[in-house]
């Protein structure tokens, strides 16, 4: 068995919450993490091969020690061994092929055992907490402890000790409970001290953010929305018990760099009503996504910022309702074939939307569309509009909106496209009567201009 023992940076942040994200963070190299007092433990032996041997993964896990937020790491064959070795700085590279399964060998385990003899008694806190007993014997290291009659040591200092040395050097199985993910991201941060500025908030807020993106990453997922939340000191509960604010993305992201600066957008608008203790974070709309193929060519150098994220930072900045696009609906009435809608929110439309406006047998849509239909006058029984309207291509039918007539009126209708001598191609219709067939142009029908091309 190989463990690699990892302990947190002391920060500002409270310990058990840096203690929980380090631990899912590493599970990413294997299901087999715990807790073990200050420290993550994880035992990594049938991992090794994934990630190209030993050496590569603890140079792995060291590279991204300062990312993650974590000073010291440390490999042994049991976890309390790996914890006294990281508790002492670490262990050298060399302990790594000591303790790996592949050695194997009787010479390769009294190797690390002595490395483990030659660790103050600190190391192991069973035993450091008789150091001062231990030191008026003589002992100054856990190998002195190991050579003390076991009898003596069992009636002065309790099964403890020799349980706590007994299993870091092997010699008695361990039990641990093994670390999960939540099914549902929610994590709270109390801030070791009381804030008036939305800036220290956020910053307190990239610290959950990262939590999140580890979270994410573990269930190969992304979000579409996360409501950060705040809490008055208790001193200031006059002013309300808090407040909070939710971010949107059109996309499930995964990234929290995008994440925190659409919250810094959102933060520069708040006005706090009192200092703040405690910070929640909560998200949800969670999706599934597809992790990205790996190249053999060079990646792509990035150019600036996506432009979906892009326009989300502007909706934070200038409003939702100042950052609009176009979305197609599911609707064969000419005016209400698309709508504007949030950039901010979920992009798409109806999968029967693009079809029922792309048609092949439909004629050209215009690209100029008049907001309101202009009644057309006539000459015998053929529209006029800056001239005697020639028909080209058409009927067109629609006859649509009878489910919404309060709203939009009945649309019932035959569109042509047809050609005025001095306004070039435009799109008119004849308005029809339900139930009517249509088929004669007579003079009784009533003209529309609706559309120009070009």
């Amino acid at each position: 068995m190989l463990w690699l023992s990892l302990i947190p940076c002391r920060t500002e942040h409270a310990v058990a919450a840096q203690q929980r994200a380090l631990s899912w963070w590493a599970l990413q190299f294997t299901p087999r993490v715990a807790l073990l007092e200050e420290a993550v433990v994880f035992e990594v032996s049938g991992s090794l091969r994934l990630f190209g041997g030993a050496r590569h993964l603890l140079g792995l896990v060291r590279s991204q020690a300062g990312e993650q937020g974590f000073h010291a790491v440390a490999s042994a064959p049991t976890s309390r061994g790996a914890l006294a070795l990281s508790r002492q700085g670490g262990s050298d590279a060399q302990m790594i092929d000591q303790a790996s399964p592949a050695g194997g060998s009787t010479g390769g385990a009294r190797s690390w055992q002595v490395v483990l003899d030659a660790l103050p008694l600190e190391a192991l806190t069973s035993v450091a907490s008789h150091q001062a007993t231990l030191a008026r014997l003589g002992c100054q290291t856990l190998g002195d402890v190991r050579r003390l009659p076991r009898g003596g040591m069992a009636r002065r200092f309790g099964a403890g000790l020799l349980q706590a040395l007994d299993q870091a050097y092997g010699n008695q199985p361990e039990q641990h409970v093994w670390e999960t993910l939540p099914e549902v991201f929610d994590e709270r941060l109390e801030l070791p001290f009381r804030v008036t500025s939305t800036e220290a908030i956020l910053h307190a807020a990239r610290h959950l953010l990262g939590q999140l993106e580890t979270w994410l990453a573990a269930r190969r997922a992304g979000v579409r929305a996360i409501v950060l939340r705040w809490r008055h000191d208790m001193a200031s509960q006059a002013a309300g018990e808090g407040g909070e604010l939710e971010v949107r993305t059109a996309e499930p992201v995964r990234e929290v760099d995008h994440l925190g600066r659409l919250l810094g957008e959102h933060l520069a608008k708040v006005e706090l009503q009192g200092p703040v203790g405690e910070i929640m974070l909560h998200a949800h709309e969670i999706a599934v996504q597809a992790e990205q193929p790996l190249s053999l060519l060079p990646d792509a150098i990035p150019s600036g910022e996506a432009f979906q994220q892009a326009l989300e930072r502007l909706s934070a900045r200038l409003g939702e309702s100042r950052v609009q696009r176009p979305v197609l609906l599911d609707d064969h009435r000419p005016g209400h074939m698309q709508d504007w809608r949030p950039a901010a929110s979920p992009a798409g439309c109806s999968a029967a939307a693009r079809p029922s406006v792309l048609q092949p047998h439909h004629l050209p849509l215009p690209a100029w569309l008049l907001e309101l239909p202009q009644p057309l006058p006539m000459r015998g029984n053929k529209p006029v509009y800056q001239g005697l309207l020639t028909l080209l291509a058409g009927p067109h039918r629609i006859e649509s909106g009878w489910w919404d007539r309060r709203a939009t009126g009945q649309v019932v209708r035959d569109y042509f496209i047809a050609s005025s001598p001095q306004a070039g191609l435009v799109w008119v219709y004849r308005e029809r009567w339900p139930g009517d067939a249509g088929h004669s142009l007579d003079a009784a029908s009533h003209w529309y201009l609706h559309g120009l091309y070009g």
